[in-house]
């Protein structure tokens, strides 16, 4: 069914589904390969089947994904959380790791999977984690809960900076850290179907240009940040040029740096406040 409708990895993929529904890993499905699957685990994983060959992405079938070491809970209501992202947390974690009780924004947060990671990674840091989707921010909650995070990291509705600028924190942050939508309007149509037919286009729509947000977080972020406070942004490939040429052409940023992600793209730009 899988190889049928055009899933490369379709072997692993039934095995994960399997492992999911019947709880065992796949040393003991194979011990187990010539029992037949009972009902109503049957009836299940033929479902989580047609999900999966419908080309609904894998991690919104099974309800996770692994980030930094850490599972998450995923549902079509967030962005999957991509390895290459982790390079953001880690080049905040990085550059915080030596601030006290360090004052950190992650905007457009989703599955909060950026802010808990960090909050797990900077046990004396605070955290404050937007997004403008509702949904997306019960289930960050969620997750926060899940990895025991929830009293140090606070989540706030509302578009990118706004909410933070009504606690009145301005000034006072030392790192913004976001992975904003990038994808441009003509990029969208050719996204593959898991991307473009389930994930939510407010994640992924970045305008025109692919820079929309991108333009307002290096404008604004500088209200927010304490003097050598951290930006730091994930970008799509060909972006970073366009994104760093923003903090550097400005008079509020310093020390602008680009840095490759495991398939040396070019991935994250972090600028410090001037």
């Amino acid at each position: 069914m899988l190889t049928k409708a055009g899933i490369s990895n379709s072997d692993n993929e039934a095995v994960w589904i399997l492992e999911s529904v019947l709880g065992l890993d796949r040393l003991m499905l194979h011990l187990r390969k010539n029992e037949a699957v009972e009902e109503p685990s049957r009836s299940y994983a033929m479902a989580l089947f047609k999900r999966r060959a419908s080309r609904e992405p894998l991690q919104y079938v099974l309800g996770t994904q692994e980030f930094c070491g850490l599972d998450f809970q995923v549902t079509p209501d967030v962005l999957i959380p991509r390895p290459e992202t982790e390079l953001l947390v880690e080049v905040v974690r990085q550059k915080c790791a030596d601030i006290s009780e360090a004052l950190i924004a992650d905007i457009g947060t989703g599955s909060g999977c950026v802010a808990i990671a960090l909050a797990r990674a900077l046990p004396e840091a605070t955290l404050y984690a937007t997004d403008c989707s509702p949904q997306a921010l019960a289930l960050a909650q969620e997750n926060a809960k899940r990895h025991g995070v929830q009293n140090r990291v606070t989540f706030l509705t509302g578009n990118l900076l706004d909410p933070i600028q009504l606690l009145g924190l301005q000034g006072h942050l030392d790192a913004i850290v976001s992975n904003p939508p990038y994808i441009s309007d003509a990029n969208l149509a050719t996204l593959q179907p898991e991307i473009r037919l389930f994930e939510p286009r407010l994640a992924l729509d970045g305008g025109n240009d692919g820079l929309v947000f991108h333009r307002r977080l290096v404008r604004e972020a500088a209200n927010f940040l304490k003097s050598d406070g951290l930006l730091a942004i994930e970008v799509g490939q060909g972006q970073a040029r366009h994104v760093s040429g923003l903090a550097q052409d400005g008079e509020n940023y310093y020390n602008v740096q680009t840095f490759l992600d495991m398939a040396s793209i070019e991935r994250v730009i972090s600028a410090r406040k001037k």
